[in-house]
This record gives C-alpha cells, structure tokens and sequence, in this order.
C-alpha cells in the first residue's frame, strides 16, 4: 500500500467513459448528468449503495468511509480504494491538508481512472474537492463500471448486458421471477432470493416467500447475503419498495456483488474437482510407489544382513542405504526366510502394475531408489546367508548422522541451485555499457531499473549468508561430500562480491552519465531556442534578397539601397550569432566525445542542423553581392530616366507657357483689333508665321517624349505638362491663328458686299465687345437674345415660351421676321448652334444689324 503523502499534479476530466466493454452503455446514460440526481429517492439509494460497496473493499484496507461526500474530498481514500480494486500501486499522495494538496491526490486518482480506458466526462477534481455530490456519485459508479460490471461476460454479451443475461439464466426456473432490467424487476425482492437459492438452496426458504410481501422477501435476502455471502447490505427495502422505479445504477451495483461471490466460488469449486481427480490418480500411484519401495526395503533388508559391509561396519553415505540395513537386521531376527519368496514374487507383480499405469497415464516409468532394482533384488537374495549380527548400535548412530548431513546437503544444494539461477546473466547484464547510447529519458529508466535491482541484491544478501552457513555446519559434522559444498559455496561468495563491485559501478556510471546527458540536453534546448529564429532571419533575408523590386524614381531606388546597406550592417553581428549557435552544438558534441557518449540522431528539439545554417548562410552571402549589383544597375537606370525627365521638363516648361501665352495674345487681338481689317489681316498672317516657325522646338520635344516612353518613364515630378497637354494646346494655337484670320477675311468679305464703312466696323466691334461679355470671341444664346431685345426685336415665338429654348428653324424664321431673310444665307455660315443655343461671331452680327 502506497504511502498518502506525496507529491502530485492537477489536472481536468470529463466524465463519460469510453473504456473498451462500457462505451455502449455509458453512451446510454447521458440522462445521468441531467436528470438522476434531480430525484432525491435515486440519490438516497445511490449514496448507501455506493457507500457499501465502496466499504467492501476499503475494508479489507482497514478503513471504511462514512459520508461519500466528504470522505472522497482530500483523495487519500479514494487512492486507497482504487488501489484495493485494482490491486495496482498509485503514486504516492501528497502531504498537507491544503485544497491544491486534496485537488492534487484527487487528480492522481483521475489520472488512473483515465488510463483504465475510462474516459471522464464533467468531472473536475474541483468537484471531488468541494463535495459535490452530483459529481461524486457519478465517479463513484464509473468506477463500479470499469471494476465490477466491465468484465463480466456471459454467452458472447459483456458488461451490463452480460450481467442481465446472467441473471436471466440463473432466475428462469423460478415461479413469479422475470429479470427483464435492474429497477422494476427487482423490486419484489424475489429474484435477489431467487439467486442466492439457485446457488446456496439451504440458505433460502424459496417456497415459503410471498409476492405480495417484498419488504420481507427483500430482507431476507439482504441479511442472508450479508450473514453468509459476505455482501454487504447496500439497500434499503423500504426503499426500494417505496419508490416508483428503483436506481437502476443502485441495483446494478449490488447484483453484481452476487455475480462475483457466486462465479468466484463455482469457478473455484470446478477446478477443485478438476485438482482431486489428478490428485487421486497421483496418490494411487504414489501408493504402488511406496508399496514397491516398502517391499523392496523389506526384502533388501532381510537378504543383505550377511553383506560383507555390514561385517566391516563401513558407513554409509546415504540415509537411505543405511535405513535398508536397518530393516534387514532386524527383520532377520524375527521373519524367516521361506515367506520372503512369495514377498520377491508380489514385489515383481506390482513393478510391472506400475509401470503399466504410469505408460497409460503418459507419466514417466518409474526408478526405483538406488539398490532396490529386481535385478539388485535377485543379486542379494544369493547372497542371503552372508549377513551377520551384532552392529545395531552402530548402526543406529550411523542413522542419526546421516539423517543430519543427508538434510543439510540437500537444503544447501536447493539454496545454492536458487541462488545460482538467480545470479544467472546477472555479471553480464551489469557490465553491459548499454548506456553510451542511451537518451536521456532511456538513462533515466536504466537508473530506476538498477534501483530495483539493487533492492532485489539486497533482498538475496540473506540467502547467502545461510548458504555458508550451511557449509560450515557439513565441514564440521564432517560431510563426505564437504569439498564440493566448499568448493561451491566460495564460488556463491566470490560470485557475490563481485556482483557488488559491478553494482556501485554500474551505478556510478549510471549517475555520471545521466549528469553529462541533462547538460547535453540543456545544450540541445538552448541551441534550438536560438537556431530557429536565426534559421528564420535567415530565410527571411534570402527571400527579401531575391525578391523583384520595381522602382520608379531615383529616391525609391536609394531607399532600397539604404535599406540593403543597412541589412549589410547587420551581417557581422549575425556571423557571430551563427558561430555561437554552432558553438553549442559544438560544445554537447565535444561533451559526448570526451565521455564516450553516442548521441543517437539528431538535436531532439529540433530540425535545424548545424549543415542547414551553414547552407543557408553561405546561401545569404551568396545573395548579397548579387543584390548589390542589381541594385546599382537600377539605380544607374534611375538616374538616366531622371536626365530625361529633367531635360523633357525644361523643355516642356518653356514651350507650354508659350503656347499659353501666344493663345492669350491671340484673344486680346481678336478683341481689339485695332487699324484696318487689311492691316489686322497682315499682322495676324505675320503672327501665325511666328507661331510656325515655333514648330521645331515641338518637334524637339516630341523626341524627347520618345526618349522617356522607351525607357517607360510614366511620370515626371518636374513638369506639369505633358506631351498630350503641348500637342493640344498647340493644334488648339494653331486653328485659333487660323479662325481669327478667317473671320477677319470674312469681315473684309461682308464690308465689301454691304458697303459698310470703316468706322461702322469699328462700331459693330464696340457692339459685339459689349455683349461679349466674357470675351470669348462668340456670343452666347442669352447673349446674343440681349443683344437682339437692344435692337427692339420680340426674340420670344411660341417654342420658346412652351419649352423655354430655340432651335435652328427658330432662329431662322425669327431673322426672317426681322426683314433680315436676304442675307441668311450669309448669317447662317456664321452661326454655331450648341445644346443650348445659338452662338454668334462678329461677322454675323454685322450681317444681322446692317439693313438688307
């Protein structure tokens, strides 16, 4: 029994029960979490029939529990009863009345539940520990499960199905009994009697009981198991009758009882028949045995009275040989000699008779002692008038030596021959250097092993001591076989030093290698904490140092730059790093070496090899340089698109603003044309020629432009313009020279045909200025309409004061309203129409406002 004081660790349960034999029926009784324990009639039956049970066996520790619920909650008696079912050791409890010490035993106790194959399910140590009944109880009948319902096996079916079916059998002849379950079958209390009467008939009165009265037949059969079945009373008939639906788990629980009691006891009965018969064929033949050797004692004794070692008194060195001469002398004194003929013809008779039964009974033939052979009979019986008289004395003290010596050799041979078999392999076993290739945790196992073995060497010492023991006594007594029973015994004791020897060897090297193995293994941890993340860093750089950039600025490029030199930095640290990490790796080898140690594979905490770290580094080294050049081919790529981007940007801002500034010059000429429409006219052709001859500097940046899209330059920080925004603005340049021209000509054209004078042109500019009002060189639709009402004409026709707008029809009719219709085939050349209206240059208000 294990000693409730010791150390242990928590842990956390569930309480189901998934072991092999109970899963299926565990996976039924879900409901007992739920719903069992919510009636206090099951709860009252469950808690004395768990108590009981539990007292059974806690019993035959010397103990017993009182109160389910506390007497579990330190886990002492729980250890105790669990060890007392299993008949296996637990760790050993720990001390202290504290709840981390009470929560810790229990959780051992758990812990060996759970290596039953019983899987917990809900229930905590906490529980245990606060006494929860709920959870108690539930324990407690998992436990009854795997111990006591679990193995129980009938016709192929198991555990509670096994047990029903037991009971089944054993009740079916009865009248009045039908075990269909464990609640409402039982409660009559017939088959409970039933049972104890089909196996012990003279315990119960089966006839005698009534139906109707079960608080009686109930107990009955509880006092006749408890007085003679050695069961404990676990129920109560009052309560078992007095409920709807007995516990079925209470019930189990006590049948089971009766299952073990009575399987026990036939399975014992059948092999005790079994014995008894060997038996009694053994002892007839036994009896033909010392028949034989008594009659052939008898005879022997009588016919070698006269042999001559008889006369010269020489002693025996068998007890045996000297209790036939015994026999003989004085059988010769009182038997005469004619009726030892028909002994020697009865004495052949049942030789052969034995021989015959043990050749029948495949047993070995049978060997008569030494000298009691027929054919030594037959040679002595020629010799039957040789023996004499007168040594009786001698021959008695004789005995009385030999029967000594004889007992003392035959105890110290059996000694020996034990202790011999015990020692055999032992010197090997202990000079084996198994553990230069052991694990720590196999060195660990080899310390325990050895601990056992030296509890086992000490437990022998005693047989040693009384084997020498028992060769100085023969030496003294004078043994005639004293020189090998010396021999031997200092053999035993030479043996038994050394085995010593090699024990506090062994041990120590044991120890030593254990100490040298932990530091090995603290080496091999600290190495892998540091290898991994290094092993990381590593692959991170190799990838950061072939991965693809794509830059497009010469300040993007030396960022990466930076940021690569930066890494660089950092390389002479990481070197150092490698080295210690190999270092470590270094040091557990040279620790190996040095002491013979085999370290079997590789770092146990572990992948990362001292080779993979050197790959990989070499690998970043490799990279590096690589990196180094791609970067500075970028950026030397960088710096040319920067000369174009600025070389385009200086051009672009020169030609951009000039554009700007030539189509600003244009709108304020096209505004005040000052002089005549012929002076105007030259000096706008004069300026268009200016604009043209500006044509190479596009032109030159049109190349430059080139330049940058091959090299796949997409923006440009120094410039605002694009190439887009110079083409346009120059065509848009380029047709503005070109419609101001055009519409002077027209000018021109319109004054000629309508005679209109130089200072009515200058006029109808004032007029067209005015109503221009954000001098855009056009009028607008409402622009235009005001400068229509100015005139006094009704702008307003029916469309427009239904929709709110005019079209193209409108305004033609409405200038044909006006008396203007001769000259809209002039006026119309000169009108725009957008969405949302008309729009009107200067040479068509001229056509409008000059009479036809």
């Amino acid at each position: 029994m294990v000693d409730y004081h010791a150390a242990g660790q928590p842990a956390s349960y569930q309480y189901g029960g998934n072991g092999p034999g109970i899963g299926d029926y565990m996976a039924q009784e879900d409901d007992w979490d739920r719903d069992l324990l919510l009636d206090p009639a099951w709860e009252k039956q469950q808690r004395k029939t768990f108590t009981a049970w539990c007292n059974s066996h806690l019993r035959k520790a010397g103990t017993q529990i009182e109160n389910i619920d506390e007497d579990f909650r330190d886990g002492l008696k729980l250890m105790l009863l669990l060890e007392v079912i299993s008949g296996e050791r637990l760790p050993k409890p720990e001390r202290g009345k504290m709840r981390v010490h009470k929560i810790n035993n229990v959780n051992k106790a758990l812990d060996f539940i759970a290596s039953k194959g019983v899987k917990l399910v809900s229930i905590g140590a906490e529980e245990i520990v606060d006494g929860n009944a709920k959870m108690t109880l539930g324990m407690i009948w998992t436990i009854i499960l795997r111990f006591a319902i679990q193995d129980i096996s009938v016709e192929e079916t198991s555990a509670k199905e096994g047990l029903l079916l037991w009971c089944q059998r054993k009740t079916a002849p009865y009248k009045n009994v039908n075990v269909q379950n464990f609640h409402i079958s039982w409660k009559d209390g017939l088959a409970f009697n039933a049972l104890i009467h089909r196996h012990r008939p003279e315990l119960i009165e089966y006839d005698k009981l009534r139906k109707d009265d079960p608080v009686t037949n109930l107990n009955n059969a509880f006092e006749v198991a408890e007085k003679y079945l050695d069961i404990p009373k676990m129920l109560d008939a009052e309560d078992i009758v007095g409920t709807l639906r007995p516990d079925e788990k209470a019930i189990m629980t006590y049948v089971s009882c009766f299952y073990h009691a009575f399987s026990g006891a036939q399975k014992a009965e059948t092999a005790a028949n079994r014995i008894c018969k060997v038996l009694a064929v053994n002892q007839e033949n036994e009896h033909l045995m010392e028949d034989y050797e008594k009659l052939a004692s008898d005879l022997l004794e009588w016919i070698q009275r006269t042999i001559p070692w008889l006369e010269n008194r020489v002693p025996q060195k068998t007890m045996q040989g000297m209790q036939q001469k015994l026999e003989d002398f004085r059988d010769y004194r009182r038997v005469h000699k004619p009726p030892k003929v028909q002994e020697k013809c009865q004495l052949e008779i049942n030789f052969n008779t034995l021989q015959t039964k043990l050749r029948l009974s495949n047993r070995p033939a049978f060997m008569p002692s030494e000298g009691k052979m027929v054919s030594d009979i037959n040679n002595g019986w020629q010799h039957l008038e040789q023996a004499e008289k007168g040594f009786e004395e001698w021959l008695l003290n004789e005995m009385r030596r030999l029967e000594r010596l004889e007992h003392l050799g035959q105890k110290f041979r059996q000694k020996a021959s034990i202790h011999e078999s015990w020692t055999e392999g032992k010197e090997a076993m202990l000079k084996q250097k198994d553990y230069e290739t052991a694990t720590l945790s196999d060195i660990k196992a080899l310390i325990r092993k050895h601990e056992a073995f030296e509890s086992d060497l000490a437990a022998h010492q005693d047989r040693v001591e009384q084997i020498a023991a028992i060769a100085q006594e023969l030496n003294e007594l004078d043994y005639y076989d004293s020189p090998s029973v010396n021999a031997r015994c200092q053999k035993i004791c030479d043996q038994w030093d050394t085995l010593g020897s090699l024990t506090h060897t062994r041990r120590e090297a044991l120890e030593k290698t254990e100490k040298q193995l932990e530091t090995i293994d603290q080496l091999h941890l600290e190495y892998a904490k540091r290898a991994a993340p290094f092993n990381n860093w590593m692959e991170s750089a190799m990838e950061d140092l072939q991965d693809m950039f794509i830059v497009h600025t010469i300040e993007e490029i030396e960022g990466l730059i930076a940021a690569h030199d930066q890494f660089k930095s950092t390389l002479p640290d990481a070197d150092k790093e490698r080295e210690a990490i190999l270092g470590i790796q270094s040091e557990a080898q040279k620790i190996a070496d040095y002491n013979n140690i085999k370290l079997s594979g590789n770092n146990p905490y572990t992948s990362v090899t001292p080779q993979i770290i050197n790959s990989k580094w070499e690998r970043v080294q490799q990279l590096v340089p690589k990196r180094d050049h791609a970067l500075q081919d970028e950026q030397s790529k960088q710096q040319s698109n920067e000369h174009l981007r600025r070389q385009f940007a200086s051009q672009a801002n020169i030609v951009g603003p000039w554009i700007q500034t030539k189509m600003e010059e244009i709108g304020r000429i096209s505004i005040e044309m000052n002089g005549t429409l012929e002076d105007q006219l030259n000096h706008l052709k004069q300026y268009e020629q200016s604009i043209v001859d500006y044509k190479p500097n596009i032109d030159v940046l049109e190349q430059q432009h080139q330049l940058i899209q091959e090299a796949l330059i997409f923006d440009n920080k120094h410039t605002n313009y694009t190439m887009e925004h110079i083409r346009v603005g120059w065509e848009q340049l380029l047709t503005t020279i070109a419609r101001t021209i055009n519409e002077v000509e027209n000018q021109i054209l319109t004054r000629d045909a309508k005679g209109i004078s130089q200072e009515q042109m200058q006029e109808f500019r004032a007029s067209f200025n005015h109503f221009d009002k954000d001098h855009g060189g056009s009028l607008g639709p409402e622009e235009f309409k005001a400068c229509l009402i100015s005139l006094g004409y009704d702008v307003e026709n029916d469309r427009q004061k239904r929709t709110g707008s005019m079209d193209t029809d409108d305004y033609r009719a409405l200038l044909i309203s006006t008396g203007y219709s001769l000259v809209c085939s002039l006026l119309f050349p000169f009108l725009r129409f957008g969405g949302s209206g008309v729009i009107m240059n200067v040479t068509a208000i001229c056509l409008l406002l000059w009479p036809a």
